[in-house]
Formats: C-alpha cells, sequence, structure tokens
C-alpha cells in the first residue's frame, strides 16, 4: 500500500515542532509487525522494495540496545512507507511480559525516537482484527493532535 501527501500550491515548509504520526507496533510474533490508521482504516506497512528488512521479535531477555535497534527499524519503516515522520508509537506485547520487559521497551522506544502512547497485551485486542491494525487505530485516537 502506498500513501500519498497532497498540499496546497502555496503550502509553506511543515512545522517541525508539530507531532509526526503515530503507528501500532506488534512485537508478539516472530516478525514485529508496523500498522498506520487514517480515519479508523488501518493497513500493515511494508519495507519498500529494496529495502526490505526481516524484523524479527528479539527474546524478552535482550539487552535493550537489541530492543532499540528494532524499534529503530519499525519506525523508519513506517517513515519510509509514509513518507513523514513517526513520533509516537502503541506497542502490543506478549501477555507473558513482565513489568522488566515493559520498563526495558519504554527505555528503548525514547532512545529510538518514539513516545509510547500505550502499552497494549495481545490478549485486549479483539479477535477479529490483528494486534498491529489494532494497535494502529488505538494509536490514531490517541496521537497529540497539531494546535
Amino acid at each position: 500500500m502506498k500513501l500519498f501527501q497532497i498540499e496546497e500550491p502555496d503550502g509553506g515548509p511543515a512545522d517541525s515542532s508539530a507531532p509526526g504520526a503515530a503507528i501500532g507496533i506488534d512485537l508478539d510474533g516472530a516478525e514485529v509487525e508496523v500498522g498506520f490508521s487514517v480515519g479508523g482504516n488501518a493497513a500493515v506497512l511494508a519495507d519498500r522494495e529494496g529495502f526490505e528488512r526481516a524484523l524479527p521479535v528479539p527474546d524478552a531477555m535482550a539487552a535493550p540496545a537489541r530492543w532499540q535497534e528494532v524499534l529503530e527499524a519499525a519506525r523508519i519503516r513506517a517513515e519510509r512507507a509514509l513518507a513523514r515522520p513517526v513520533s509516537h508509537a502503541v506497542i502490543v506485547l506478549p501477555s507473558s511480559g513482565d513489568a522488566e520487559l515493559l520498563n526495558k521497551l519504554r527505555e528503548a522506544s525514547e532512545a529510538a525516537g518514539l513516545r509510547v502512547l500505550r502499552f497494549s497485551r495481545t490478549s485486549e485486542v479483539p479477535a477479529d482484527i490483528t494486534a498491529a491494525l489494532a494497535a494502529a487505530i488505538l494509536a490514531e485516537d490517541l496521537a497529540p493532535r497539531p494546535q
């Protein structure tokens, strides 16, 4: 899926202090999935052709630097697909994730340039939608609005 941005002919430069897009990140699986939603219509984002990169979910005991690397790659995947900055995320993690993992992910997210809007558990995701899409829809709802 490709998204396009349309601007008015005299559109000035974007406000650099405005928040970036909000995405959903699913960390409960073998591979990280990244989703984005507009108007409640969500899609899983993929790497552009020629920039494909596998994003295996690290083990819960992985070092914070490894989690940061994966979250940065998820942010970059979204920024390339959306052609705009990404600054916020809702992250879905396994129901078995503990407080130590939450703290590790919070720190890694901040270091990766993502402000976590909310952590969700897989068990909280409706059965009729994938976790990445549910997180993307929630991220759209929770995202800060430009002034």
